[in-house]
């Protein structure tokens, strides 16, 4: 028999490298299908697939599946799994379930669906989902890597670093009726992609970061919709991110990669089925003297709204003052999909009250200690500069306590272009702040002139805590604000000081209790990897991963954080990947610690850190 209309499979797709999910929602029953996210430029060549069963029937359980992937929509719909077709296979498995297929090739496109067989009878095959192989291979890659290898005269390599954004610009020709175009990037530190003007995607401060001598982490977008018939222009700005390190004045502790740089592929196929291919070369054009001033996440982001150029990523643009792009030395690091979802906007605050400490000065309160930016919006003469300073609390006296920053500087300049209302944010750095001290804004400035945007990985919220106690409800909210705001691509261990760095010991159990408040699988399998990658041939482990610091100091308490995390991954979402990956990683490190510091009563004595935080008096 069939089973009810109110069975629901939800579908998620999820990749064999490292375990990180990719999710699609598909409905039975013509009910509505939602992706959740983008499932392309998939580099697994045996993805892993998994469904849920929702039923209004108590005790439903699975008993049996099968799966179909077709390699087109048209034979899907047919029932015909010319990929793969798993047959009927008893078994209740129904998370993580390895695609068993023909092999898998670069740019291919895998439509697939599911049905189950419960103790309750045989549902209906669920709705469609897709998602789209990448890269699998280097040569795949036919650009080259472009950028700027220097610094220019406004920017400076002194204690605190300044280097302006890099714009990068091409126009092209669609010659016919598209049928599908893709975009594949690696910009790094980090970049914002555009076509005709328009920005894609709504993340931010991608790609996720990296070793990038072990790795670097490339994009892909359908950008089918933003291209025309005729003429076209691409667009990208580079920041500076972790690439081109906020502190270049100790190349013995800081690992710098050095200047931004950008490759990047566009494949157009038309309806015909001929192919065109954009990739970066030196026929590209290039500037750092836009509006951008500098970039860099300790110190905060300049911009110069006067130096703003208007089309830049539009036909037409009068770029014959740019520079042509130079070819420039690639990263070291493998290319890799990026499986773990980028950063993202995901709240937006508004403040709870601004004061006037002195002529001049104001300091404004978000009611929340968070992470992300200030949106501003500011009427002023052109030349007019505002300064915007971030910090956690205040001085008795009201104004901002910045001790404990250290010298991150976690300051915003913004140089109106004057001519009327100007709204801005940043784009290439993050704050963790409450208050802002306001300097310099024309005219006495309104809470309705700013806006307070939270930053942190895209995820989803799966728990929430509440008790009858005020207190412990504020100590939940607290962490629950601390956890996300140091979500950036790898977990830090602070968003406002002169460190953010993302140290093994801040997150050997914290992991666990965070993944009942967030859908953090991904996140941390992807960290798992950069664990992985921070072992030297000798087994040691770094302090922190990606190993942005040169601190490897041997200890159980930090490095036993690689074992904790991926055990957590298995225990909360069922993925065992992460182990059989990094299994004999762990071995030769526990081999290390045991040559080297084990008693013969097999007791390792050797800790570097331990209680390192005082208590407060």
């Amino acid at each position: 028999m069939k089973m009810k209309n109110s069975l629901i499979l939800i579908v998620l797709l999820a990749v064999l490298l490292a375990g990180q999910p990719i999710w699609a929602q598909i409905s039975l029953n013509n009910l509505k299908c939602e992706m959740l996210t983008n499932p392309l430029g998939i580099d697994a060549k045996h993805p892993r697939l998994s469904w849920q069963i929702e039923s209004s029937q108590r005790g439903t359980l699975q008993k049996a599946y099968q799966i179909l992937v077709a390699s087109s929509k048209e034979k899907l719909d047919n029932n015909e799994g010319d990929l793969w077709d798993s047959g009927k296979m008893d078994s209740d498995k129904s998370l993580l379930v390895g695609y068993n297929g023909k092999q898998l090739q670069s740019r291919e496109d895998c439509f697939w669906k599911v049905k189950v067989w419960t103790n309750k009878g045989e549902s209906d095959w669920s709705e469609p989902a897709h998602w789209g192989m990448g890269f699998l291979y280097y040569k795949d890659w036919w650009g080259r890597w472009i950028g700027f290898d220097y610094a220019f005269p406004w920017d400076s390599n002194t204690f605190h670093s300044r280097l302006s954004a890099r714009y990068f610009r091409k126009e092209f020709e669609v010659k016919k009726p598209i049928k599908e175009a893709r975009a594949y990037i690696m910009g790094v530190g980090l970049y914002e992609l555009y076509f005709n003007g328009e920005k894609i995607g709504d993340k931010v401060l991608a790609p996720t970061p990296t070793d990038y001598t072990k790795n670097v982490k490339y994009n892909a977008f359908d950008v089918t919709k933003e291209l025309q018939s005729g003429e076209n222009a691409v667009g990208v700005i580079l920041g500076n991110g972790r690439y081109y390190e906020m502190r270049q004045y100790k190349p013995y502790k800081v690992k710098t990669f050095g200047y931004p740089k950008l490759l990047m592929q566009l494949e157009i196929e038309y309806e015909d089925g001929s192919k065109d291919v954009l990739k970066t070369d030196d026929s590209w054009k290039g500037t750092a003297d836009g509006p951008i001033r500098s970039n860099n996440e300790y110190d905060g982001e300049d911009y110069d709204a006067r130096k703003e150029m208007p089309g830049w990523s539009k036909v037409g643009f009068d770029d014959s003052k740019w520079l042509q792009a130079d070819y420039v030395q690639q990263p070291r690091g493998e290319y890799e999909a990026q499986m773990n979802p980028n950063m993202k906007v995901m709240q937006t605050i508004h403040p709870i009250g601004i004061k006037k400490l002195s002529p001049g000065k104001y300091i404004l309160d978000m009611g929340q200690n968070m992470v992300g930016w200030l949106k501003m919006k500011v009427n002023g003469a052109a030349g007019d500069t505002v300064q915007l300073r971030f910090a956690e609390i205040l001085k008795d006296d009201g104004e901002i306590f910045t001790a404990n920053l250290r010298d991150a500087e976690q300051t915003d300049h913004y140089v109106l272009k004057g001519g009327g209302t100007e709204t801005w944010a940043p784009r290439f750095v993050y704050h963790g702040f409450r208050y802002v001290e306001i300097n310099g804004y024309p005219g006495e400035p309104k809470l309705e002139n700013f806006e307070g945007e939270v930053v942190y990985d895209e995820m989803a919220k799966v728990g929430t805590f509440e008790t009858s106690n005020a207190l412990i409800n504020q100590i939940y909210k607290n962490a629950y604000w601390g956890i996300r705001g140091n979500y950036k691509g790898m977990p830090v261990d602070c968003p406002q000081r002169n460190e953010r760095q993302p140290w093994l010991g801040d997150r050997s159990t914290g992991c666990y209790g965070e993944s009942f408040v967030f859908n953090n699988g991904s996140l941390y399998a992807k960290w798992v990897d950069d664990i992985g990658y921070s072992q030297k041939e000798d087994g040691c482990i770094g302090d922190v991963a990606p190993a942005f610091w040169r601190y490897y100091s041997d200890n159980m308490t930090w490095r036993g954080t690689y074992l904790m995390v991926a055990d957590m991954l298995y225990r909360q979402y069922g993925d065992v990947k992460p182990i059989e990956k990094h299994y004999q990683s762990m071995k030769k490190w526990l081999q290390y610690m045991k040559d080297r510091y084990m008693t013969d009563d097999f007791i390792v004595t050797k800790d570097s850190y331990g209680d390192w935080c005082a208590p407060p008096v």
